[in-house]
């Protein structure tokens, strides 16, 4: 297929969601065309996409917006979505490769926990229900769109893996207001991602974000949410005020580990896509936009203006040492009970997943262009606010 046949014109990708819609056209309030066509245009002229890459990205359009359609029209169908109520959700926020995905899996083991899965925010539409959660033939749907990663992208499952019925988290939600930092993860953005960093209206993001768990929990509720994503640094002072008595773990890492690592991860997540991959490109260009976005989450937190909100900081090297009793300690920080039912599912989770169980992703901060120095300096005043001198274990 020639790059002219897979087509990223506006125009041409809203038709093709109104007829896998099923004919729907209400998108809903809040922006969603103009971030869209300021991602589009970002993804003609910057990303570099090679035929695959472009068949990529223009599914990748498609599901967030025939999602966007599905979750719109079912709130008409099912007015009592609109009226679920979110209690004290709990979020992992922090600096991408510092334990968030793990710990969120490890949460997800306790039983009265609600943790988003692959398949049902791939597939929305219409409500997942408690009766067939486990069977839902949206599942094994959602399983047969995964391409042999290890054969297209070797090495990614030892860094993220990925499955129907593992934990997904709130970047990829995001999608569907086309205000999400996922792009410039996956694709070589920059135009728009700068206006994700610096010019987007954060507060639509957290208003659709509440209505995604509104629907989500209408049919399959349980006590709490477990949420995570990095992304949440961007827009935190949105996410507070829209769940004022958010839980929130924040996790820490030595930057210098995490914006290798990240480097790392994107570089294999573009190289998909795109054959003109720059890798020294990436970690300089990351390593930027991460210094701003904390800094930015910082000056929130530290506003004191969410006193019902909870803070636990979360040190990687801690959480490596001793996963449960990390677990443990969040949850005595979030006032939790620890039932005996979910420290034995924790602890089984821990045992079967230990570090290295897909592979181990080895490099080194030579290949990607990082120099410590530099990356320590930009981010001096979080290492010391938080006390991450001491090396990785």
């Amino acid at each position: 297929m020639s790059d002219a046949g897979v087509s990223l014109e506006l125009e041409n990708l809203l038709d093709e969601a109104h007829s896998r819609s099923g004919g729907l056209e209400d998108l809903g309030p809040g922006p969603f065309l103009e971030p869209l066509g300021r991602l589009v245009e970002s993804l003609e002229g910057e990303a570099r996409l090679n035929t695959i890459g472009r068949v990529i990205a223009r599914e990748r359009i498609l599901s967030h917006t025939v999602n966007r359609l599905g979750y719109t029209n079912d709130r008409k169908q099912f007015p009592d979505i609109a009226a679920q109520e979110i209690v004290k959700p709990i979020f992992i926020i922090g600096l991408p490769r510092t334990g968030t995905t793990i710990l969120h899996d490890i949460l997800a083991q306790d039983a009265r926990s609600r943790a988003p899965l692959t398949w049902e925010t791939m597939f929305p539409s219409p409500p997942p229900e408690t009766e067939n959660f486990e069977t839902d033939p949206r599942i094994e749907t959602c399983a047969a769109t995964f391409p042999d990663i290890d054969q297209m992208i070797p090495g990614f499952k030892a860094m993220h893996p990925m499955g129907a019925t593992l934990s997904q988290e709130c970047v990829t939600m995001m999608g569907e207001t086309m205000c999400t930092p996922l792009f410039h993860n996956q694709f070589r953005v920059p135009a728009y991602e700068d206006w994700v960093d610096r010019e987007a209206d954060w507060s639509h993001v957290y208003d659709f974000h509440f209505q995604q768990l509104q629907h989500l929990q209408s049919r399959h509720a349980k006590d709490r949410w477990v949420l995570k994503t990095g992304a949440h640094m961007w827009g935190l002072e949105h996410l507070l005020a829209t769940y004022p008595d958010a839980r929130i773990v924040f996790t820490h890492r030595d930057p210098v580990q995490s914006m290798t690592s990240y480097a790392s991860l994107t570089s294999l997540v573009r190289s998909m896509g795109s054959d003109e991959v720059d890798r020294f490109e990436i970690a300089e260009d990351w390593t930027a936009r991460l210094v701003h976005v904390l800094e930015h989450a910082i000056r929130v937190r530290s506003q004191n203006e969410y006193p019902d909100a909870v803070f636990y900081d979360m040190r990687f090297t801690d959480f490596v040492k001793d996963q449960f009793n990390v677990v443990e300690s969040i949850y005595d920080a979030f006032g939790l009970e620890m039932t005996p039912q979910a420290a034995d599912g924790m602890r089984a989770f821990i045992g079967d997943n230990p570090q290295g169980k897909h592979g181990v992703h080895e490099y080194s901060p030579e290949q990607y262009g990082v120099v410590p120095e530099t990356v320590r300096s930009a981010f001096r005043n979080y290492i010391d606010r938080f006390d991450l001198t001491q090396p990785d274990a």
